[in-house]
This record gives structure tokens, sequence and C-alpha cells, in this order.
């Protein structure tokens, strides 16, 4: 018999077939009452199917007796109880490395949107405000000086990225990084005051909830350019808005935000934040690319070998 599993979200058409093909997909995301799903398939579920985003809350876990792996689309676990997990001998899986190079691209695409306002010029062409009106100056990207919180595989291809623009490079972890010339600074306070753009590629989780604050937006100040692709819990919301609305903040490009999908209403009318709904890893190639490695892990787990990309 096919195994049990229950898909949290939605993935592309060809992978649902893929997995419709293997196992008995229970769809939550489709459900009129998902607690009632839950509660009635728990005792037969063996794998959960979800998104880094969605992860599955440990309501969920905790009525699968019977579950076996989490398979996460994507490389965020800040959405699963990673011991709760090792305590039930539960395989966590996720996707890395093959989302690098898209979250990468789409860092420096906010840079450049927010420093060059591309959002308010096409928006000032649509209007047909070009014949009559006037855009103020924008503000150049090469050259400037970029601080990195989270110098993995995401920040080191960001910084790769700035190299070509001729930025100055510096990052922001508990301890120095091998195997970069990059400058650290370990106070993060001390590399937004010393950064032009201040790019978020951190992991989720506790010990980053948050930890970009007050004192580090008014550090990086009223013309520093906050990017985050990262994960919204990162940031004090609540004051990254305020900064930006009294000007404390010069702009924002921001992919995550706190409690997706409410985005705070007070950023849609602001000219200086660009906005995208947590599309960093959203391209064709990437969501295959991705979805390939779920598929495979959850292979590898029901045939009995160790899956591909675990965590736990």
């Amino acid at each position: 018999m096919k195994p049990d599993i229950l898909l949290i979200e939605p993935m592309m058409p060809e992978v649902e077939a893929k997995l419709d093909a293997a196992y008995q997909v229970h769809r939550l995301f489709q459900a009129s009452e998902p607690a009632r799903l839950v509660a009635e398939l728990g005792p037969s579920i063996r794998a959960i199917v979800t998104g880094g985003a969605h992860g599955a809350s440990n309501e969920v876990v905790d009525a699968l007796p019977a579950l076996e792996i989490i398979a996460i689309n994507g490389i965020g676990t800040d959405r699963v109880d990673l011991e709760r997990a090792r305590a039930r001998s539960m395989r966590v899986t996720t996707t890395p490395d093959v989302l690098t190079e898209d979250v990468a691209d789409l860092a420096l695409g906010l840079m450049l949107a927010t420093s060059r306002r591309i959002c308010v010029a096409d928006r000032f062409v649509r209007e047909g405000r070009w014949p009559n009106g006037h855009l103020p100056l924008a503000a150049r990207m090469s050259g400037k000086r970029l601080g990195i919180l989270g110098l993995g595989h995401v920040g080191r291809a960001v910084a790769r990225r700035a190299e070509a623009f001729g930025m100055s490079i510096a990052y922001c972890e508990p301890r120095p990084v091998s195997d970069t010339a990059y400058r650290f600074q370990p106070d993060l306070e001390a590399l937004a005051r010393e950064s032009d753009f201040l790019v978020i590629t951190v992991s989720g989780g506790p010990a980053t909830r948050g930890i970009v604050g007050r004192p580090v937006l008014d550090a990086l100040g009223p013309a520093g350019i906050l990017i985050n692709v990262a994960r919204g819990s990162v940031v004090d919301e609540p004051a990254m808005v305020a900064a930006l609305v009294e000007g404390r903040l010069g702009g924002a490009g921001l992919d995550v935000f706190g409690h997706e999908p409410e985005v705070p209403t007070a950023l849609w009318s602001l000219d200086n934040v660009v906005l995208q709904p947590h599309q960093a890893s959203a391209t064709i190639e990437t969501r295959r690319a991705m979805a390939d490695l779920v598929l495979a892990n959850l292979e590898a787990h029901f045939a009995g070998r160790e899956p591909v990309t675990p965590v736990v």
C-alpha cells in the first residue's frame, strides 16, 4: 500500500502528480476543516511535506503518532520543532543549496530596485506623469558599503554578486568564517553603522528573533537600506515600520514579513520600500530542483535508506 502523507501547502502541478503516483496524498490546504482532517487521518500519516514558511506545528505533529519524516520544500527549519523530532526519532529534511543563487539574485534585485527607485519610476511612467513631471534623483549602489547578516551559502552568494558592483563587504556572525577575505564585524549595530546596505541572510528561529531592532535600524540610519530575504522574524517589524515612516531608515527591500501573508499596511504607500510576496526562490528552475530533493528524500526514507539532505 502507498504510504499516507500530509501535504501542508500546494506544490507545482507536476510535482503533486508525482506525489500522487507514489503516495496516498492528503491535502491539508484544501480541507474545509483542517483540524478535523488531521484528527481523522492521524494514525495513518507517515510523512509531512511542507514549505519552510509553513513548517509543521507541534499541534499537527503531536496528532500524528505514525509520523516518520517531515520533508521541507525549502531551507528554513524555524517552523519545525527539531528537538521534538529528535525525541520521536523522526527525520527532517530540507532542500539546501539549490535555491541559493535565486535568493541571492533577488537580494541584489531588491538592492537595485530600492536604491534606484525602479518601482517608483515604473509607476511614474505608467501613470502618464513623465511628460510634465519630475522624479527626484536616486542613489547609486556601485561602490557602496555592504553589510551581510549571516555569511552562509546565501550570504556568500550575495557577496560574490556585490563584488561585481565594486562594493566593500563586511559580515556579522558569532565568530569569523574561515576561507573568506570579507571583513568580520561581530557587533551587529556596528556593522549597520558602517554599512549603506544591510542584507539579512541569517537563519530564523529563537536565536535570531528580533535581533534587527531599533538600535540596529537607527545605526543604519536615514540613508541606509535594509534588505531581508531570510525570515521576517529576524526583524522587529513594528520598529522597522516606525523607522521607515519617521524617516530614520532610508529604505527597505523586503521579501519576508513577520506574519505572512499579512504585510503592515503602513508600508504599502511608501516609495522607499519595495515589497515581494516571499518569492526569492520562486523560479521554475529552482522550484523543480527543490521538488526533486523533496521527492528524493521521501523515496530514500521509505526505501530504508538515509535521506539525501537530512537535518535530523
